[in-house]
């Protein structure tokens, strides 16, 4: 036992009371532990798991009515605390801190808070609020639901979040300042002449810039800080992203040591590197990604046994081939966790050397995989699996388009015409359509509708076994050739999506459950069950929207819901409010379960070019491929991995996992509050369809149907009647006029005004707005839509 679980089993013991460092060295062991005592006693302070009180003595922080966490400040100033979870209480309940109360925390500092008596009843965010997954720009909406809460007080900065800031560079007629860009840092940074330091070009007022905080002793003085770096005009594309990679510490380029193993590196498979696999290249094989994809690292395969049986081949780009444990190729990839998708670029795990080129499965090239071989009966029941390490040559690369159209047209000529994805926006577009012959057409097609036809069954089978249906629509952002926004696109889930989901989550599936019954430590993805108080918060929420639920702490119930929702018109703010009501997932060295697919054992296996846990998951496997004597077994030993270094390896990837979903958010934030500027300066604005997802007492939170964008109509811009908000909080409706604007309700709004610096975007409701040019419209003129309905009913 380490010498830090030493001193936490001490001050966890029911008779413990706060004590001394000396006084606890002696009780661990006298003069000879006490030197390890007081250089760990400060690492665990810092970590927040012990805490110093009065006369210098030490004890755990619950102790002292003391917890340590995360800060996450609101725009008001006010924050709540996550407190760091524990054995016993595994999802703390977090603890709101007023404005008043912060100190001179930052958003994302770690630090500790001593907890009042006093509860807080939050009803400041809830039922309309989104998962910040998919809010757009603006505040965060309010939600009905309360949480009660505890009340803090910082009295501690334990780690700050950044050690630099990016902001915009703005002056008065007195002194030079920085507006922070995240607008939940309420402080501007005071900064001396920039035309004083040694940056090149000279930073000038409204440039993009980074500040490091060199001094804040008090809260009601601004921070001092000291400019380190100019990053170009502020709100252009590429401020905007350096501003980006600061404040998510992502790095674009990789270090010198990378660079050279990776230069090392064959650009084609040599000799050796068949040796020991199964040679697949004569079977039909095919990918199936989006029309930017840049890199390819998993596809599929179809082989009809002669009993009439189908084997499904589903092949993941074989990564662990060339990162081997303990190279700085693998070090770095284990540093960044997993790639970061910013709009319009990508910050790959792996150099672009291997990402799109040796490790990803390109059309008509030789590449190395893992395989898994699902066999399934006449029936389309799984009956049979197995591994191994293969070679495969990928026959097509489709676009979920592409796939689509052939899975459900039958004009050869119509999918011909579909078009190829231009080589810029993805480095291996495939042969077009167009080039293929009809037998070669008529191949693809049946190979498809085969698999298709499987994976449907597959897809109803764990429906049926009580995994959720929780499919949302995705937005994607195109830029012009300056990285300006230039247009979004929202995708949602098909049949071409939904085949190859449901391979990849057979083939994780299948890894997990092998890999536990063989008892080797592995990484597990874990979705612990929802927060029972936050259930029937929600139950509480939909009873007053005249939903009637039973126990969702039951699955069938949570499935009856789902479905309920899904049928019923305007139930989209209801669906956002079960979406809050689950758990984040993570990454586990133990098997505790995915509540949202309803599988016991579960991890990631498929994409190992993108994410570092499913490179640990090929390296294991290989573990079972040589304890089981398979012939694709790698020939060379491999050490294996221990559940204490899984267990560090498995926060490790969520921290890291969770940083890149949030730098993601923010692009989308910013390249929509870009796309919203252009929108505004033109003569003839779009008018956009928009839902109403809360309804305050100051105007109406709405959300885009075409990009989720999510901002405010202030009552203000209402100038025909006098609006006020009614009994229940479901609706504005004029004095005059008694024109209502009820939650769940669809309206035609246009952008109003934009706050680039608060990340805001206004909308102006334009009640008879029918603009021809405007997607939204014409998808409800076709019939497609549910607005033109929806305004008959009421």
């Amino acid at each position: 036992m380490s010498i830090e679980d030493q001193i936490l089993a001490l001050m966890g013991r029911a008779d413990y009371t706060p004590i001394t460092l000396e006084e606890i060295g002696k009780k661990l062991g006298g003069k000879a532990i006490a030197r390890q005592v007081r250089k760990a006693i400060p690492r665990l302070m810092s970590a927040g798991t012990v805490a110093k009180v009065k006369k210098n003595c030490f004890c755990l922080p619950t102790d002292a009515d003391l917890a340590s966490g995360i800060i996450q400040f609101r725009q008001s100033g006010a924050a709540r605390l996550q407190p760091d979870p524990t054995p016993d209480n595994p999802h703390p309940t977090p603890v709101h801190i007023r404005a008043e109360d912060t100190g001179i925390a930052l958003h994302g500092d770690k630090v500790l808070v001593r907890i009042y008596e006093d509860r807080y009843r939050d009803t400041h965010t809830g039922g309309a609020r989104r998962h910040s997954s998919r809010r757009s720009p603006g505040t965060p909406a309010p939600r009905a639901a309360t949480d009660d809460w505890k009340s803090g007080r910082v009295i501690r900065i334990l780690e700050r979040a950044f050690d630099a800031l990016p902001g915009t560079l703005k002056k008065t007629r007195l002194f030079w300042y920085i507006v922070p860009d995240d607008p939940r840092i309420g402080r501007d940074i005071i900064v001396g002449d920039p035309a004083k330091t040694a940056l090149f070009p000279t930073p000038k007022e409204d440039d993009k810039v980074v500040a490091r905080i060199v001094e804040w002793k008090q809260r009601h003085l601004s921070p001092v800080g000291e400019i380190i770096e100019n990053l170009g005009p502020t709100h252009t594309p590429l401020s905007e992203y350096k501003a980006i990679l600061y404040k998510y510490h992502l790095k674009p380029e990789f270090p010198p040591e990378v660079t050279r193993e990776t230069t090392a590196l064959p650009s084609t498979l040599t000799p050796p590197d068949y040796k020991n696999r199964t040679d697949l290249r004569a079977i039909p094989t095919l990918t199936i990604d989006p029309d930017d994809a840049k890199d390819f690292d998993d596809a599929i395969s179809l082989e009809t046994l002669p009993n009439g049986t189908h084997r499904i081949g589903i092949h993941i780009a074989d990564v662990s081939h060339y990162v081997r444990p303990g190279t700085a190729l693998d070090r770095e990839a284990r540093t960044r966790g997993n790639s970061t998708y910013l709009t319009g670029t990508v910050l790959p795990m792996l150099p672009h050397a291997l990402s799109s080129g040796l490790c990803s499965l390109i059309e008509g090239q030789d590449r190395l995989a893992k395989s898994v071989f699902i066999t399934c009966d006449k029936n389309h029941r799984v009956v049979e699996t197995h591994y191994a390490n293969t070679v495969i040559n990928s026959r097509k690369r489709l676009t979920y388009t592409q796939a689509l159209a052939l899975l459900q047209n039958n004009d050869l000529d119509a999918i011909r015409a579909l078009p190829t994805p231009p080589p810029h926006q993805t480095g291996h577009p495939g042969r077009p359509l167009a080039t293929l012959t009809d037998t070669e057409l008529h191949a693809l097609q049946a190979h498809l509708r085969t698999l298709w036809e499987i994976a449907a069954t597959l897809r109803k089978t764990r429906q049926t076994q009580g995994s959720l249906d929780l499919d949302t629509p995705e937005i994607k952002i195109y830029c012009d050739k300056d990285g300006y926004a230039e247009r979004v696109v929202r995708n949602t889930t098909d049949p071409s999506h939904q085949l190859i989901e449901e391979y990849m989550l057979a083939a994780n599936e299948a890894v997990a459950r092998t890999l536990h019954q063989a008892r080797l430590s592995n990484l597990s993805r874990v979705h612990d069950e929802p927060d029972p108080q936050k259930l029937h918060e929600l139950r509480i929420q939909l009873q007053g929207a005249g939903i009637k639920t039973g126990d969702l702490t039951k699955r069938a119930e949570v499935i009856k819901l789902l479905s309920l929702l899904k049928s019923t018109p305007d139930s989209h703010p209801l669906q956002i409010a079960f979406l809050r009501s689950m758990r984040q997932a993570c990454y586990r060295a133990s098997a505790d379960g995915h509540y949202g697919l309803a599988k016991r054992y579960y991890t990631h296996f498929t994409s190992p070019i993108r994410r570092y846990a499913d490179l640990v998951e090929h390296r294991i496997l290989d573990q079972f491929l040589q304890r089981t004597n398979n012939a694709t077994a790698p020939q060379r030993k491999l050490a294996p991995v221990t559940p204490a270094d899984l267990a560090q390896l498995a926060q490790h990837l969520s921290r890291t996992e969770r940083n890149s979903t949030e730098a993601e958010r923010e692009t989308l934030k910013v390249k929509l509050l870009e796309l919203f500027e252009r929108e505004l300066a033109r003569p003839r604005k779009p008018v956009h369809d928009a839902i109403i997802v809360e309804v305050r007492n100051h105007g109406l939170y709405v959300e885009l149907t075409d990009s989720q964008a999510y901002g405010l109509v202030h009552i203000s811009t209402l100038t025909d009647d006098l609006y006020h908000i009614n009994a229940d909080g479901t609706a504005i409706a004029g004095r005059r006029s008694k024109r209502a604007y009820r939650l769940g309700q669809h309206v035609m709004v246009m952008v109003d005004r934009i706050d680039r610096f608060k990340r805001q975007v206004d909308f102006r409701i334009q009640p008879n707005a029918t603009e021809e040019g405007n997607p939204a419209t014409r998808r409800h003129q076709r019939g497609e839509g549910r607005l033109l309905r929806d305004r008959k009913r009421r």
